[in-house]
């Protein structure tokens, strides 16, 4: 059974969880910030970040389970400018790796389009190594790119790739 849970508080075993399954995402190949040699350590630091600010309530966390067991989690990192409290990015869309193309992550980003929705959040960013399978993926789910960057991120030997960037609009917009 599939369950998608905000979390408010990150326990400490859920930040393992998380920690291993950015670790394998990456692993795997996925272009998340972080090298594959990329020391414990320094993941254990950036969950703890996110800890502290979704507790804070500073970005949200979602988790997708699937016969209890974590299958994919996604966040929204909130703006905190006056003038863009109505939009948030969509930060680290992370799925096992051995549970790709189970529909997870479309589960997931319904469920926190949804809620973000509900929020008042009517804009939805985020941004992806240009080329990534991801690019499909979220021109699947109807987001639209908007353009790349070129020479943005790097891979551990030095060479450079595009970043697109993405946005989809939640709410009816008129001008």
């Amino acid at each position: 059974m599939i369950t998608i849970k905000r979390i408010a508080c990150i326990d400490a075993t859920t930040l393992q969880v998380l920690h291993n399954l950015l670790k394998a995402c990456i692993e795997q190949g996925a272009s998340l910030g972080f090298y594959a040699s990329t020391a414990t350590g320094l993941l254990c630091s950036y969950w703890h970040t996110v800890a502290k600010e979704v507790s804070h309530n500073q970005r949200l966390l979602y988790i997708l389970y699937d016969k209890g067991e974590v299958q994919a989690t996604v966040q929204l990192a909130l703006c905190h400018k006056q003038n863009g409290r109505h939009r948030a990015e969509v930060e680290k869309l992370l799925v096992q790796p051995s549970s790709h193309r189970q529909g997870y992550a479309s589960k997931l980003m319904a469920y926190v389009e949804s809620e973000a929705r509900q929020q008042g959040i009517q804009l939805l960013v985020l941004d992806t190594q240009s080329g990534d399978k991801a690019e499909r993926f979220y021109h699947a789910i109807g987001y639209s790119k908007v353009g790349q960057i070129p020479y943005y991120v790097s891979d551990e030997s030095g060479k450079l790739f595009s970043t697109s960037y993405y946005y989809k609009y939640l709410i009816a917009h008129s001008q």
